[in-house]
């Protein structure tokens, strides 16, 4: 049974409880954040706290924790549960103010902070990491606000059971003909020595992974265009991959049934995926 952590507390998670009244479950009104595990060690803490801070500036909420004590309450529970390898899940809410209204309660509402683990081993050696995924496309249908990590989740959880019920892996959304992201990731192609993904906007999330991936590959001499790219230069483009904070860098060998490539992963695609592992390991805290 695991240990979670609960506006203060570390429970049992099955005595874990939150308000039906929180204004997640109303409003879908909260945000979070997904920090990796490897080695017992959090990959980009910092990158990810940021980014959270961000998030909550945006919805005009305070955050109600410290980078310090956010850390901490990670560790504890990466000890408490003896994580090796796996996800730390964190998420922050406008609370429960008392009872289902629109508008944004009183400033002073505490907020709902939750945050629980799970235990991937082997979470940076997957087999799909070897064999690269099958994406499909389909309409991007999410609202404006791509940036803010919130959970509002319903659509790209929609795409993921479109991809599986077609045979694929994943889905890469698809607006106004070029490609934002995938469905829980930043979206890539390879022509040659160049990797070209989307450029920042209120259109896609900001990924932590997406800017040290982009930095390393700066570093290795790699060409990096910040534009957006459709769905039939994917398909002639001689590598695919994703990143995440969970797939780190995820090959993709086949859109919408075209093979990538040979259909296998790209030697480029898996050493980014080795630097990215290796410097990621060495900050890790």
């Amino acid at each position: 049974m695991r240990t979670v952590y609960v506006n203060g507390e570390y429970l049992p998670e099955t005595e874990a409880k939150v308000s039906i009244f929180d204004r997640a479950f109303l409003m879908a009104d909260g945000v979070y954040e997904v920090t990796s595990v490897l080695g017992g060690k959090l990959i980009d803490f910092d990158g990810h706290a940021n980014r959270l801070d961000r998030s909550l500036g945006e919805l005009e909420m305070k955050a109600p924790l410290t980078k310090d004590e956010l850390l901490e309450i990670h560790r504890e529970l990466v000890r408490e549960n003896e994580i090796e390898d796996g996800l730390v899940y964190l998420q922050i809410t406008r609370g429960a103010p008392g009872d289902r209204d629109f508008a944004y309660p009183d400033p002073d509402t505490p907020p709902t902070v939750v945050l629980f683990t799970q235990s991937k081993p082997g979470l940076a050696d997957s087999a799909q990491s070897k064999e690269g995924i099958k994406v499909i496309s389909i309409e991007d249908q999410r609202w404006g606000r791509r940036d803010i990590k919130t959970v509002q989740l319903l659509f790209p959880s929609m795409g993921k059971m479109m991809a599986k019920k077609a045979g694929a892996d994943d889905a890469w959304m698809v607006e106004d003909g070029a490609v934002t992201e995938g469905t829980s990731n930043n979206a890539y192609i390879i022509k040659g020595d160049t990797i070209i993904t989307r450029h920042l906007s209120n259109d896609i999330l900001h990924g932590i992974t997406r800017a040290a991936v982009l930095r390393f590959a700066r570093e290795a001499q790699m060409k990096v265009e910040e534009r957006p790219f459709t769905i039939e230069e994917a398909q002639a483009a001689d590598e695919a991959f994703v990143t995440s904070a969970s797939a780190f860098v995820m090959p993709v060998v086949e859109i919408d049934g075209a093979a990538i490539g040979d259909g296998t992963p790209g030697a480029r695609t898996a050493r980014l995926r080795e630097i990215y592992l290796d410097e990621s390991r060495k900050t890790a805290v």
